[in-house]
């Protein structure tokens, strides 16, 4: 059975705004998506039916085409998720100890040759499902503001400035269901496609896009998987400062587009300290710099608009060149720093890096013998150590130059 009140919220709020559906804006997605009402939209629940229904609504009140299977909506069910894209096991809806998610599939036609894909995962932790950080011994609704409300309002802001504009393509928005159970909505969309997906263009992903930061720093993934992706990305960047990054695959629903031979790019505002916690709220995100990457994707497909269809070339695989190490510093890195070093964006209480005096926004240039430029200089040096070593490790805070004693 629904609840009830969680229904009503979202009645209201459709009704209320069903006469000037344009008008929503991208705080009024996110607040509604991630509000406590919701229950962490977690994949299988009745709670991600209703985000399911809201954001059909949305398309719908956007003038989208259903392209799912049942109208908006495309099921799957599964059992086995433990690889989404080997043997994950899709089976039909038979017992109770099967799991179904949707994902929310809108069409905007142009009478195209080619079909651009515009996607970002609705589905989070619930209660705090496999994945979750979050300690506490009472268990707590995780509402996903930036993971990934954030990503969903972007793409219906999107699809309000691209109509009755860039008519040279068709535009396909889903928003997938199962992405944090391991990429399962966008794995099963391209096993299951309901548009020819060799008339797919690319495919653009949003997800985590509501943090930017003062410097206006973005990561960009997928930027190798055609050779005019740099050039365009270069061309709009506008006062946005690009991390960029060559491959394909990562721990996003753009690798499933990726692994069929489609160029992707995925755009992500960097991770912190309430990445996969209860404190992931709306009131936490950058708006206006929703808005900045709104526009900076939209520059993106209009230029590409003339193009035709672009070039695919495969990556090298850049997850699988991560060294395993046995240790850890306790810190979320800065992963969009483009400086020498590892930058510090949180610091993990009672961990290795906080009783060594270590803050946010501290500069790792070195560890032990290693030096540190960048992430995988400092995953390589973290493989050097065993539990229990202590090492000299020297950071930069600001203008000084520290050398801190650290065991791991």
């Amino acid at each position: 059975m629904k609840p009830l009140y969680s229904l009503l919220v979202i009645v209201l709020f459709l009704s209320c705004k069903e006469i000037q559906p344009l008008e929503v804006s991208m705080r009024e997605d996110v607040t509604l998506l991630a509000s406590d009402s919701l229950h962490g939209r977690q994949t299988g629940t009745s709670y991600e039916i209703l985000a399911a229904d809201y954001i059909a609504e949305r398309f719908k009140n956007l003038g989208l085409e259903p392209k799912g299977t049942n109208g908006y909506f495309q099921e799957f069910s599964f059992k086995d998720k433990s690889d989404p894209h080997g043997n994950v096991n899709y089976v039909n809806k038979s017992d109770d100890s099967t799991i179904t998610g949707t994902n929310v599939i809108g069409y905007l036609n142009n009478k195209a040759e080619n079909t651009i894909v515009i996607g970002a995962h609705y589905d989070h932790l619930g209660m705090g499902i496999e994945g979750s950080l979050y300690r506490g011994e009472t268990p707590q609704i995780h509402n996903g503001a930036d993971d990934n409300a954030s990503g969903v309002a972007v793409m219906l802001n999107i699809i309000k400035d691209l109509k009755n504009v860039n008519t040279a393509n068709n535009y396909l928005f889903i928003a997938f269901s199962g992405e944090e159970m391991g990429l399962l909505g966008s794995n099963y969309y391209v096993k299951n496609p309901t548009i020819d997906l060799k008339k797919v263009d690319y495919m653009l992903n949003m997800d985590m896009v509501g943090r930017l930061n003062n410097e206006k720093a973005i990561a960009v993934h997928g930027v190798g998987t055609s050779p005019i992706f740099k050039q365009v990305l270069f061309a709009n960047k506008g006062e946005l400062n690009l991390t960029e990054h060559e491959s394909g695959v990562g721990p996003s629903d753009h690798t499933s587009f990726y692994l069929m031979d489609i160029p992707v790019l995925h755009f992500f505002t960097g991770q912190h300290e309430d990445y996969h916690k209860p404190s992931d709220d709306s009131d936490k995100l950058n708006y206006d710099g929703m808005e900045t990457i709104t526009q900076f994707i939209l520059s993106i497909i209009t230029e590409l608009n003339d193009d035709g269809k672009i070039a695919f070339r495969k990556t090298k695989n850049e997850s699988q060149e991560v060294p395993a190490f046995k240790v850890t510093l306790g810190v979320v890195p800065d992963y969009l720093f483009n400086g020498k070093g590892m930058r510090i964006d949180g610091v993990s209480e009672d961990k290795p890096a906080q009783k060594a005096g270590m803050q946010k926004g501290d500069i790792v240039v070195k560890m032990g013998d290693y030096e540190i430029t960048d992430m995988m200089s400092y995953m390589k040096s973290l493989g050097k150590f065993e539990k229990g070593n202590t090492t000299k490790v020297t950071i930069k805070r600001n203008e000084e130059t520290l050398v801190l004693d650290v065991t791991f």
